[in-house]
């Protein structure tokens, strides 16, 4: 049986190759903006931001 409460998962994508590199949990009842994390992306082979784009099931 699935957990109730507000968290949602959220893909985010590098800003600069725009490949969805990260699947994160975001309660969406804190934070109602987009999500802007500086991660590594693997396909640029450096750190750079990551934006919300999507909401996955």
């Amino acid at each position: 049986m699935a957990k109730k409460g507000s968290r949602i998962l959220v893909g985010l994508t590098c800003e600069v190759c725009k490949n969805l590199n990260y699947v994160v949990q975001k309660n969406k009842i804190n934070t109602t903006g987009s999500l802007k994390l500086k991660k590594y992306c693997k396909h640029c082979k450096k750190h750079n931001m990551h934006k919300e784009k999507k909401k996955l099931s």
